[in-house]
């Protein structure tokens, strides 16, 4: 489902949510700010900010941190997603090809104190929608397994809504030609939008932003793409058309410029939305008699004061 199908989710004005998990046996816990699961998009990151708490039993403690991925795509040959954790000191566990593959960090932790981790998931610019990983960090002490800990975060892959600067005029024939040119590939186009109350630009929902880029590159009366991700609340107001009867109140002067009184001029009487029509009382008329036409079959000469 694509993000012009949904209504946008309300902005949640709550502070931020710290999530604990479990308490460990005798005292080891991983503590998560924010939300455990995210979406982000195609080719993006998100970064899991968290800290481990020890026991407080007047001695420092060794604890081992490891970290496991399991993958879940949509279809076969999705790209790989990458993972690195990381403390103030630096990368603690990565997936990168070139990383050495360390199974498990120790880490030495005095009373009282906490370890800050960073886990920072990317997106692969291929991901396709809904592909998933979920990344689980243990810990435990090295002289006694039974204290232990995990924390499960996880990310899926979404689209993003990229903005085409086009040349004013034809914004329509960029749409189509981009529409056309995405067809055949592996883009995940979801959408194309190309509103007519804005001039020189088109919006694309797709997944693979740099395929999009190159088909843009190719279109003619293109200017390229602007830089960033376009919210979904940016467009909104372009997916609900505005009633025909807007911007019209009860008192303006307007002119009928269809139907049997094309020409007339005429007052504002009232003002139906719900049928999008308007009854207005004409001033040529011999005797005033009230008559209700369409909302766009009226143009405003002069509004009410």
């Amino acid at each position: 489902m694509g993000l012009f199908d949904v209504e946008p989710k309300k902005t949640d004005t709550k502070k931020e949510a710290t999530h604990h998990a479990p308490i460990g046996a005798k005292g080891l816990q991983f503590v998560v700010q924010g939300e455990p699961k995210r979406s982000v998009a195609s080719g993006d990151s998100t970064e899991f900010e968290a800290t481990l708490k020890v026991m407080d039993d007047g001695q420092p403690h060794s604890v081992a941190v490891k970290v496991d991925t399991v993958f879940a795509a949509t279809e076969e040959g999705a790209p790989e997603w990458f993972v690195k954790l990381f403390d103030p000191v630096g990368i603690v566990w990565e997936n990168t090809p070139s990383a050495d593959q360390v199974k498990e960090k120790v880490f030495e932790i005095m009373p009282g104190e906490e370890k800050s981790l960073t886990l920072k998931i990317t997106s692969p610019t291929g991901a396709r929608f809904g592909d998933k990983i979920t990344v689980l960090v243990s810990a435990n002490l090295t002289d006694d397994l039974s204290v232990n800990d995990t924390m499960t975060l996880q990310a899926t892959a979404r689209q993003s809504i990229m903005a085409i600067k086009t040349s004013i005029g034809h914004e329509k024939t960029v749409a189509d030609s981009v529409a056309s040119r995405a067809k055949p590939k592996p883009i995940g186009v979801f959408a194309i939008l190309s509103p007519a109350t804005i001039r020189g630009y088109v919006f694309v929902e797709a997944m693979n932003t740099d395929a999009l880029r190159d088909v843009v590159k190719g279109v003619r009366r293109t200017r390229g793409m602007v830089k960033g991700e376009t919210t979904f609340a940016e467009i909104e107001h372009f997916l609900t058309p505005k009633p025909i009867v807007s911007g019209i109140v009860e008192g303006d002067i307007v002119e009928l410029i269809a139907g049997p009184f094309k020409g007339e001029k005429a007052r504002v009487q009232q003002i139906d939305e719900s049928k999008e029509q308007i009854t207005v009382e004409l001033f040529e008329a011999m005797v005033p008699i009230p008559v209700t036409i369409r909302g766009d079959h009226v143009r405003v000469l002069e509004k009410e004061k």
